[in-house]
């Protein structure tokens, strides 16, 4: 192997359990993820001026948090995060996708909790953007903050926060589709749109009863999942331009964090569908094959690496798509759909990897930036869907624990 080529190979690696994370360990024998390329760093650089998060160089200590799977303490570690990105983020809410998935997670946290100022700054933020999308053309991604939207109305019951977005997915639902190019030639075209849109659509059914907004959500999933899903391998490419994208391995490239968004879409959209849904049963055998995969492909420390199939190659774990998966994996066992004694194993071990990475003053770490596949990050980097992710997963650890 070339100088060069060992220079490329020098990589972070997320150090757990220790007091600081200033250092960047380099794997002495096998191969480990590069440094961020220009490009690269150019987008961790625009993804921190935005506010979505930042990755300084020392996070500082490491918290003690028990990782014991009962409600008091899945509790003190939801709370220490959540608390430690709502005081460092409210004054940069936005509606796009990478705030979205952070509002889900305070939603679920504040109910799960019964502690209502998670709920109270979503409410807040509806109201500053009067509870409109971002755009008024808006794909999956700007759709995504109309489950907040959705989730406020359940409780309060004004229908001025969601006449809006009701609007905008009627118009959607009118005007006709048209393909930009081979890319982009379904509606929900990449699989990061399956956690973005169709918890919107499935939300808007149990509001209002019509059926045409199910009827569309399960259409375009099928078309989505048809294109995308690997019926080999049990998971989904990122998009088209992935389908024959390899690893260095060799293997097929498959994005921990695009699968995640899956295995959450799946559980933010199941409990609004009809009952008598026939396609209930396509959603549910999904996510069981999803989860099986995953859980063979789980990491000694409990987490998974970017790059699902070449593990060597992306060393440390990344914690956006950990989370995701052990979300809807925990979501599975509370609903029946997956065998508790086969992932509760699992899903402890995926929790008490997660808490590896959860700093003193409650930045959660090990979270890759923005992007389309598996890229380089620093031990320190927290990013705002990354914790939305860790909320979700413990609101349903939550419930799985007995007292």
């Amino acid at each position: 192997m070339s100088v060069g080529m060992n220079l490329r190979m020098a990589a972070w690696v997320c150090v757990a359990g220790i007091a600081t994370s200033s250092a960047y360990a380099q794997d002495g024998g096998r191969a480990a993820r590069n440094k961020p390329n220009a490009a690269q760093q150019a987008g961790i650089t625009k993804d921190n001026s935005r506010h979505f998060g930042d990755d300084p160089d020392d996070g500082g200590p490491m918290a003690k948090l028990s990782p014991k799977l009962n409600r008091a303490a899945v509790d003190a570690a939801a709370r220490k995060v959540a608390d430690w990105q709502l005081a460092r983020s409210e004054p940069y809410f936005d509606r796009i996708w990478t705030w979205s998935v952070l509002y889900n997670g305070f939603v679920a946290a504040s109910d799960a909790m019964g502690d209502p100022k998670y709920r109270d700054a979503m409410e807040r933020m509806g109201a500053k953007y009067e509870w409109k999308l971002r755009s008024k053309t808006p794909n999956a991604d700007d759709q995504s903050v109309g489950a907040t939207y959705e989730e406020i109305f359940m409780k309060k019951k004004d229908p001025a926060m969601i006449a809006p977005l009701q609007a905008d997915l009627d118009a959607a639902l009118a005007r006709p589709f048209v393909a930009k190019d081979d890319l982009h030639a379904i509606e929900w075209w990449w699989c990061d749109a399956l956690f973005m849109a169709p918890q919107v659509w499935a939300r808007m059914y149990a509001i209002t009863g019509d059926k045409k907004y199910i009827t569309y959500l399960d259409d375009e999933w099928k078309k989505t999942s048809d294109l995308l899903y690997d019926k080999q391998e049990h998971l989904y490419a990122r998009d088209k331009s992935y389908l024959g994208k390899t690893e260095a391995n060799g293997k097929k490239m498959f994005w921990s964090r695009g699968n995640g968004w899956v295995m959450g879409g799946i559980a933010r959209t199941m409990p609004f569908l009809p009952k008598d849904d026939p396609n209930r049963a396509f959603y549910a055998l999904q996510m069981r094959e999803m989860a099986a995969k995953a859980a063979s492909l789980q990491g000694k420390d409990g987490l998974w690496r970017a790059g699902l199939l070449d593990q060597e190659d992306y060393d440390q774990p990344e914690v956006s798509g950990s989370a995701l998966m052990t979300y809807g994996m925990a979501w599975g066992v509370n609903e029946g759909i997956l065998d508790a004694k086969v992932y509760r194993p699992v899903i402890e071990r995926a929790w008490k990897g997660m808490l590896a990475h959860v700093y003193a003053d409650g930045r959660l770490g090990c979270i890759q930036q923005t992007g389309a596949e598996p890229a380089p990050f620093k031990p320190t980097a927290s990013y705002t869907y990354g914790v939305g992710g860790f909320l979700l997963a413990a609101t349903e650890i939550r419930k799985m624990a007995k007292h």
